[in-house]
């Protein structure tokens, strides 16, 4: 029964995949570049849940990481001429550097504290771009694409420009990183995480090392949030300050919260939903903000756990 369960869990989520690859071939242009971003920053949401759905640590500073990694492969773009790859890799390197050393000075603090502690060093992150507008270009940002050589498969180039590249670029990362929250939370170190999430003193007296796990996953979710970062930079090809500000600590907080926390779907389909609910919802009035505040107050009456959550809780236990 247990084996039966962990094949269609692994099905459910290579399927998911599979759909995601065949749809960029039937929605048109417009949705194709939506899709593409949704998954770039589902993986954002991803990072976030393994810090919140698994840990039980709440942050408001992971804008500090997406940043990172988005002005890591940019700052290397422009003024070094690295390619994507090196650009890509040196994201992600930047981002679990930061979740690294915010972790080991304030993961003695938890709940409200380590939620307000971890907002001021993002806020403080997010000056030094504006502080260091010489380099950063501050709020103006800056453009890379002029600059970011294309890619080369097959003897084909891949210019950054063309929407297909761009979604199957942001497919390729999202799916790593879903099988990679997929391993981690069925993984014994999941399992440790989810106890550290729900009892701390009980994990410590059979064993483990609370603190351990919960930097481990501070630096996995980091470095989740900066290959999100350094994706969204390639794909857009720009760079500015407003993305290391709390909006953007809050954004991943929303999505993993309405999706499902401690579930590897809810993630994408948070970010999905609250993606297309505010493109709508624009599109027919200006105080669109209205009906992105009803819509996501009715789905939360409906679905407390999230609409993943609840789904899993009413229908499909087996759900990861």
């Amino acid at each position: 029964m247990r084996r039966t369960r962990a094949r269609a869990v692994w099905a459910l989520h290579l399927a998911i995949i599979l759909l995601l690859l065949g749809l960029q071939f039937v929605v048109p242009p417009f949705h194709q570049v939506m899709l593409a971003r949704i998954m770039a920053l589902a993986v954002y949401a991803i990072g976030y849940n393994v810090l919140l759905g698994y840990a039980g640590l709440m942050s408001l500073g992971h804008a500090m990481f997406f940043a990172s990694g988005m002005y890591a492969t940019g700052l290397t773009i422009l003024y070094f001429g690295f390619g994507a790859g090196a650009a890509f890799g040196l994201g992600v390197l930047a981002s679990a550097g930061m979740a690294t050393a915010l972790g080991l000075v304030t993961l003695r603090a938890s709940g409200v504290s380590f939620l307000i502690v971890t907002m001021m060093f993002s806020q403080a992150f997010y000056l030094a771009t504006l502080y260091f507008n010489e380099i950063t270009m501050g709020d103006q940002g800056f453009i890379i694409s002029g600059l970011l050589p294309p890619l080369w498969a097959g003897g084909r180039e891949l210019a950054f420009s063309d929407p297909a590249v761009k979604y199957n670029l942001a497919l390729v990362v999202f799916a790593l990183c879903l099988l990679l929250s997929l391993w981690l939370t069925r993984s014994p170190i999941g399992r440790v995480l989810v106890a550290v999430r729900e009892n701390e003193e009980r994990t410590r007296l059979l064993g483990y090392n609370p603190l351990s796990y919960k930097l481990l996953a501070l630096i996995v979710s980091g470095s989740i949030a900066g290959a999100s970062g350094s994706i969204y930079t390639l794909m857009f090809s720009y760079v500015g300050s407003s993305f290391a500000s709390i909006l953007y600590s809050i954004y991943p907080l929303l999505w993993t919260l309405l999706g499902g926390t401690g579930t590897t779907l809810g993630p994408l389909l948070g970010t999905a939903l609250m993606t297309y609910v505010v493109d709508i919802a624009s599109g027919l009035t200006s105080s669109y903000l209205l009906l992105v505040g009803a819509t996501l107050l009715i789905l939360i009456m409906w679905f407390p756990a999230g609409v993943m959550g609840g789904i899993r809780a009413r229908w499909v236990r087996w759900l990861p």
